[in-house]
């Protein structure tokens, strides 16, 4: 089975020291990214640890694809204990940052500690002759550390400046937080090429916790893996394509969610946005004044946008974007949605918790479509500042002090797919590891009705969904572990996941099945099970017990939503 390659880079920050480690066993078996991450956090990371205190470890990993030129793998991983769900998470980002962690020749990269002033780390392929352990690997890690204690407070751009300035590395050689992550907001994003978020469950606050605002990565020691020639025919298809994304990204599918009644509207009190034709991918496409891409990827699918008449310029937002900062804060102007995308990248923010958020405080204020009060508020919340102190804990936390309603799973708030109308997405929504994520199973693909056909799944009601989200989560998780982007949908067949990655897709599924349970077993020691696979809309979903039961049948799960047995870390 292909892997990624290289060993273990474990930097202490309280010690200021790195080792490296052979991890061969660990990529052999979990191919690489979130799989090699989620091994690795569970082996060392303590079931009682908390997300934001020193035990925490955070993991930067990529995988064997980020060794082609291949379209749909310009992405990295990053894995921790959430401060958000307070479960284990796995995010990853786009951009370019992947071939460039590949390029130090490590296969994971592991930080470990507190450091004891803010720091920006170096990682590079350079031999750093001073430092040996005793092993060939050790002796070649170079890991300096730089104090920055002018960057305390530092906006991402800012970060990205200093990098240019001291380590003449650009923005694509970087992950960063912001004061969001310093700050400690349990949704902060870890930011990479200034805009692409490492963003879903507050692992930018983690990273804040550690006292490190960025880490850069360099070198030309990229693994020996070997390709197969497959990867040129899924870039082919990926540059010839006619796809609606190319142009106006995930915002094609505005007007769709809002036609079938699935646009959560004004902090989820409605589901159609009467506004939504000035928010929707035409409007972002406007917009848009350029290409935009990830690191070898000739789809192209991202959203370069300028409004000329304020000069404003971001890249996006995407449709989950829209929906945080536009319906669901009854926000009808573009322009609008776009300035708070950039806000949330400069402050390094995770676009959807953060709109959801701030649309829970318009209605506890009766506030909605208050573009201005919308923009001091995500200020507000990045730096802790009175009203934003309360919302930096997020909405489950939040809730009861502004009297609305917890539009949560896991603590972590809903994404654009609107389960009540999609009712295996909100299945989906709710068993997922890291809660309300579409990203886990993108199950809502399945239910939408798609230009020309049927959908795969009616919208309402669960038969025959439980066993599919099963097989989708696996996937999700295969593709995690390669890594391939999601976009890659129906490019990257199972023939092609064979050829590419040498081993049967069976085989390749059960990878990404070992990698849920591992991530569900973790879950389990910290005290989830059945009570926390829950929607604030369940009894209104007819038959959604027993499709929660099905799904732990499809698992092999115990009823209470535990692990039967220890599988997950075999």
């Amino acid at each position: 089975m292909l892997h990624a390659e290289g060993p273990l880079l474990s930097i202490d920050l309280g010690e200021r020291s790195h080792d490296t480690e052979d991890i061969d066993d660990v990529l052999s078996s979990f191919i690489g990214g979130r799989g090699v991450g989620t091994k690795l956090a569970f082996e060392r990371v303590p079931f009682d640890a908390d997300p934001l205190g020193e035990e925490n470890r955070l993991y930067f990993t990529t995988g064997p694809m980020q060794a082609s030129r291949m379209s749909y793998t310009g992405r990295t991983n990053a894995t921790a204990l959430s401060p958000l769900t307070d479960g284990l998470v796995s995010s990853n980002a786009g951009g370019f940052v992947s071939r460039n962690l590949a390029g130090t020749g490590y296969g994971a990269i592991e930080l470990v500690g507190k450091s004891d002033e803010p720091v920006v780390i170096h990682v590079t392929d350079e031999v750093d002759e001073s430092h040996s352990s005793g092993s060939e690997t050790a002796s070649r890690a170079r890991v300096e550390f730089d104090p920055v204690p002018d960057l305390e407070g530092a906006l991402v751009s800012e970060v990205t400046e200093y990098v240019e300035r001291e380590r003449d590395l650009t923005e694509e050689n970087a992950v960063a937080i912001g004061p969001a992550g310093e700050n400690l907001v349990k949704f902060a994003a870890i930011m990479t090429t200034e805009s692409r978020a490492f963003g879903r469950g507050g692992l930018g606050a983690v990273l804040g916790s550690k006292n490190v605002k960025a880490i850069t990565f360099d070198g030309d020691s990229h693994p020996e893996i070997e390709i197969p020639d497959v990867q040129n025919d899924v870039h082919r298809e990926a540059a010839t394509t006619d796809h609606i994304m190319k142009r106006q990204g995930t915002t094609s599918v505005t007007d769709l969610a809002n036609e079938v009644n699935g646009l959560p509207t004004r902090y989820f009190s409605e589901q159609q946005f009467e506004g939504a034709e000035g928010i929707n991918g035409d409007r972002v496409e406007e917009k848009k004044f350029k290409k935009g891409t990830c690191s070898a990827c000739a789809f192209a699918c991202k959203l370069p946008t300028r409004d000329e008449e304020s000069g404003l310029e971001t890249e996006g937002p995407e449709f989950e974007t829209v929906m945080a900062f536009g319906s669901n804060c009854a926000v009808d102007d573009i322009v609008d949605v776009m300035q708070s995308n950039e806000l949330c990248d400069e402050y390094g923010l995770d676009t959807i918790s953060c709109g959801n958020t701030v649309a829970a405080y318009l209605a506890s204020e009766d506030a909605f479509g208050d573009a201005e009060l919308i923009h001091e508020t995500v200020e507000k919340i990045a730096r802790r500042e009175g009203i934003g102190d309360t919302l930096a804990e997020g909405i489950s936390r939040a809730h009861e002090e502004l009297g609305v309603g917890n539009w949560t799973v896991k603590n972590l708030s809903f994404a654009g797919h609107e389960g009540r109308t999609l009712h295996g997405q909100g299945l989906a929504y709710a068993v997922a590891n890291r809660g309300a994520d579409h990203m886990y199973s993108t199950f809502y693909a399945w239910e939408y009705p798609l230009v020309g056909k049927d959908a795969a799944f009616p919208q309402s009601g669960f038969e025959g969904k439980p066993e599919a989200i099963v097989e989708q989560e696996n996937a999700r998780a295969l593709e995690d572990c390669g890594i391939v982007c999601r976009f890659s949908r129906g490019v990257m067949n199972p023939d092609r996941y064979e050829a590419l990655f040498s081993a049967d897709y069976e085989a390749l599924l059960d990878v990404g099945a070992r990698v849920v349970e591992m991530e569900r077993e973790f879950n389990n020691e910290r005290g989830f099970d059945r009570s926390d696979d829950t929607l604030p809309y369940a009894d209104q979903l007819e038959g959604f017990d027993d499709a929660l039961t099905e799904y732990y049948e499809a698992r092999g799960w115990n009823d209470d939503g535990t692990v039967s047995t220890a599988s997950a870390d075999d």
